[in-house]
């Protein structure tokens, strides 16, 4: 077989604001690669099938001096993100060839591994027969994002309110349904009519378009609320504060209208230590061992074939 070509996405310049395709990253189809003659070692080559584009990649799309909570992508080189791909060509016994491997990866067709363990990946059996791409959203990091953070945090009650920003997406959709679960009401923003009318189909009970309606008189009508998961910060997290109960839990995800805008993140930010000082306890105290507590804690009831069939998704 001779050698085929192994495009990939690369990072090309750090960008000011909004990533632009083929200034920010490039296409590039001049890779190739010898799928029977190149040096396994021990390892295996994975053929890309899915890969997952997350909100978090444009802060890693930064100088490498800049400070963020995740690694910088290196210039001239391959985007990084969760994705799904299948063994082609193995000379390890973890990895037979036909296996499905699930984790990070670059972005391109085929990557060579020289294990599983090390380089953080493991085997999906898939034995619902879920289509491969649900395992980068509801199945993969977003949904674990959604399941670990509203079970460890939320202390949800059932009659309670909780307001979910971003419900049209893989965490917000997720946690919409758990919120459900709960015997939440659940209010929920999207930006398109198309995600208002999503969100209603799996359960919400207050849906809006926040760019047509104003999100501070739908929280002044439906409110006050109990649960805020917060997965943009800016005015929306203004209105949340506005509209909330004694006691309410404010769960931040991510405050993405500030990721081109960190000055305004930050004094947000500020404002939520200073004004609430029992968020600020729980932010400091509770953040740092969150990833590996709740993902031993949860991952079981997580992976628990009941609690699958109770999600809906969108297969994108």
């Amino acid at each position: 077989m001779a050698p085929i070509r192994n495009a990939r996405t690369i990072f090309h310049s750090v960008p000011t604001g909004y990533p632009i395709p083929g200034k920010t990253t490039l296409y590039d189809d001049t890779k190739i690669i010898d799928i029977e003659n190149t040096p396994l070692n021990g390892g295996f080559i994975l053929k890309t099938l899915v890969l997952s584009v997350d909100p978090y990649l444009r802060n890693r799309m930064c100088d490498p001096n800049d400070k963020s909570y995740a690694w910088p992508f290196t210039l001239g080189e391959p985007l990084i993100s969760h994705g799904v791909g299948v063994v082609i060509r193995s000379e390890n016994a973890k990895a037979q060839v036909g296996s499905h491997v699930y984790g990070l990866m670059c972005h391109q067709e085929y990557n060579v591994f020289k294990d599983l363990e090390s380089e953080g990946l493991i085997i999906i059996e898939n034995k619902e027969g879920l289509p491969w791409s649900v395992y980068v959203g509801a199945a993969g990091m977003p949904g674990k994002t959604a399941y670990f953070a509203w079970k460890e945090y939320s202390k949800a009650k059932k009659g309670e309110v909780a307001f979910v920003t971003t419900g049209g997406g893989p965490v917000g959709s997720f946690v919409i349904q758990l919120a459900k679960l709960d015997g939440l009401k659940v209010i929920a923003s999207a930006g398109s009519d198309e995600k208002v009318a999503f969100m209603k189909s799996i359960g919400a009970d207050v849906a809006f378009n926040y760019k047509t309606m104003k999100t501070v008189e739908v929280l002044e009508k439906e409110g006050p609320v109990d649960v805020y998961w917060d997965n943009v910060g800016g005015e929306t997290l203004d209105a949340a504060l506005m509209a909330a109960n004694v006691n309410a839990r404010f769960i931040v995800c991510g405050m993405i209208s500030g990721n081109l805008s960190l000055s305004l993140s930050l004094l947000r930010v500020t404002f939520l230590h200073t004004r609430f000082p029992r968020l600020q306890h729980r932010w400091s105290t509770r953040q740092k061992p969150y990833a590996s507590h709740c993902q031993m804690h949860y991952t079981p009831r997580f992976l628990c074939p009941h609690s699958r069939d109770q999600v809906r998704y969108r297969i994108l």
